[in-house]
């Protein structure tokens, strides 16, 4: 009976040790880049954005897709420090999508 209990308390520890990771796991970052146009290609077909806030903000976009290629190829891939500078620019990113999504402008 005791080996039971040491079992399911083993298994137990182990699943929770996982949720806990995938918790505070970092967002993958190229799905996210996904999502940010898609987001983007949403608002100019609903006519949240106009066609000069969706080229800005996709060219924003843009140039992060170019910056995550190179941090990517100059080192074997993203230093923790490239990876947090990527997210809070990515950061920076949503929140002008959603500015842009949500001022009175509309399209023409």
């Amino acid at each position: 009976m005791n080996w039971t209990r040491k079992a399911v308390s083993a298994v137990l520890s182990v699943g929770l040790f996982a949720a806990v990771a995938a918790a505070q796991a970092p967002p993958n970052i190229k799905a996210r880049q996904g999502k940010q146009d898609a987001r983007i290609k949403a608002g100019r077909k609903s006519g949240e954005l106009t066609k000069k806030e969706a080229a800005r903000l996709e060219a924003k976009d843009a140039a992060l897709d170019a910056k995550i290629r190179r941090d990517r190829k100059d080192g074997g891939g993203l230093t923790a420090k490239e990876r947090a500078k990527i997210e809070k620019l990515q950061d920076k990113q949503s929140k002008d999508i959603a500015k842009q999504k949500h001022d009175a402008q509309k399209k023409n």
